[in-house]
């Protein structure tokens, strides 16, 4: 399996290669590179380079024994995986975690940075009332396993019409039997989300052109979220993805891949 050296850790990636223009995709918390499968699989046919990797801590990358993987963390190796495969500029997508890391990006590195697509993602620290309910998973997690968190956890993660709709019933099975045979020591990936510190006082640094994508019944980062994020980002745009909530790149990977083409073709 091909792994990426950066900062003392091992990282897992997926590179099509290739000679067309860079997109380098980010993941979400508890999930891993394979949340861009659709996304990948089209725009490599349409002859971009697409690299997706997994965080430290999570997916297939190496093990941590740290308390916490935080998103300073992430940010330095997202930023010492571009150096190493000479991917700046690039275009950027992150989704949620993934988000976090590439609003940092854009804001302190821009010559890594060509545009960014922030999906379901937030520029505040976690609120305070979300704290408590994610501790005690976390904690069922760290102890007891992701078996007892894997139902809850799903409600977060997407939207009522995905989880209800009988159409989906395949792919919701597929995806909750990810999270059930997810890494036990995601624990501390969790801890580095629910305490990281608010990047919204550097988005006015931002100058690439970004887009905003949400999830209209996103409940973990609220759409009101993605608005305050374009607010605060001169130029940038937002699109809403209907029938999709925290996951909108599983959940909707069509509307999502259209609306990544759409930014793509306006990015240059």
């Amino acid at each position: 399996m091909p792994y990426a050296s950066v900062n003392g850790t091992r990282l897992y990636y997926e590179d099509t290669g290739g000679g067309g223009p860079p997109v380098v995709f980010s993941h979400g918390l508890l999930w891993s590179c394979r949340m861009f499968d659709g996304q990948v699989h089209a725009l490599r046919q349409e002859g971009w380079r697409c690299l997706a990797y997994d965080h430290r801590g999570q997916g297939r990358s190496d093990p941590v024994g740290t308390r916490s993987v935080t998103i300073e963390q992430c940010y330095d190796d997202a930023v010492a995986l571009l150096e190493q495969f000479q991917l700046g500029p690039c275009h950027f997508a992150g989704l949620s975690m993934g988000g976090f890391v590439a609003m940092r990006l854009g804001a302190r590195r821009p010559d890594l940075v060509k545009s960014l697509v922030l999906l379901e993602t937030s520029a505040d620290a976690e609120p305070a009332e979300n704290l408590g309910k994610y501790r005690r998973l976390n904690w069922t997690w760290k102890w007891l396993g992701p078996g007892l968190v894997a139902g809850p956890v799903m409600q977060v993660m997407f939207s009522r019409s995905f989880l209800r709709d009988p159409d989906q019933a395949r792919r919701r099975t597929e995806q909750e039997a990810q999270l059930r045979a997810n890494r036990r020591d995601i624990w501390r990936a969790v801890n580095g989300v629910i305490e990281r510190e608010a990047i919204a006082p550097e988005l006015g640094r931002i100058h690439c052109p970004v887009t905003v994508i949400v999830g209209d019944e996103d409940v973990a980062t609220v759409p009101a979220k993605s608005e305050r994020i374009q607010s605060l980002i001169a130029g940038s745009r937002l699109v809403r993805i209907p029938r999709a909530g925290h996951t909108s790149s599983v959940e909707q990977p069509e509307l999502v891949t259209a609306a990544i083409r759409e930014h793509l073709a306006a990015a240059g």
